[in-house]
């Protein structure tokens, strides 16, 4: 048993319960093949919360400091996390993307880059249009929608694959694949709330 099937096991019984986690949609999410997914960003939770309800495992995306703390940095790298400089364009950060992707594996994003100080979707960041454009991985949208309050329940609601075809065949700029990506986070959070 890998490290994050083992992580997986003992966590998700804990935060299942103490979120009241509901989770729509698993039906959408490919049982193989690469995956793109794409999700708000309300708290520091929502990687854990998405870690246990989806079906596959997740190579994070995370922000370089985090791997600068000792014990942190080696529990994240075991959960198929790596780093990202943000604010800049990290090419390392990039490549390690693309191949997770061209794996067959799930890349998981917060195209926001950071979390929502109001709750709010806000602007998404090129680097989801990009990894949506550069391989063939399906793009599955998430919403999360919750507090976080001990007890009170979240939702993590799983959509369609996002047709990215006529984007790729344009040869759309990432900007345009974002903007489709956020419009249908934007729509799983407007049908769920």
């Amino acid at each position: 048993m890998t490290f994050y099937a083992f992580a997986k096991r003992i966590v998700s019984p804990i935060l299942k319960k103490m979120y009241r986690v509901e989770v729509k949609g698993l039906e959408h999410f490919p049982e193989q093949g690469g995956v793109l997914l794409c999700s708000n960003h309300i708290d520091n939770m929502d990687p854990p919360i998405l870690g246990v309800t989806c079906p596959r495992p997740i190579s994070f995306m995370a922000k370089a400091e985090l791997f600068n703390v000792p014990i942190l940095s080696g529990i994240i790298k075991k959960l198929n996390a790596f780093p990202v400089k943000r604010g800049g364009n990290d090419r390392e950060a990039l490549r390690t993307g693309l191949k997770v992707l061209k794996e067959g594996k799930v890349l998981g994003l917060f195209p926001e880059g950071t979390r929502s100080k109001t709750g709010k979707l806000g602007k998404g960041l090129a680097g989801a249009g990009y990894f949506a454009l550069r391989t063939n991985a399906q793009v599955i949208p998430c919403a999360i929608i919750g507090s976080y309050r001990i007890f009170q329940k979240v939702k993590v609601i799983y959509g369609k694959p996002i047709d990215m075809s006529e984007l790729r065949e344009k040869k759309a700029s990432p900007e345009e694949a974002t903007n489709l990506i956020m419009t249908h986070i934007q729509q799983l959070l407007n049908e769920n709330r």
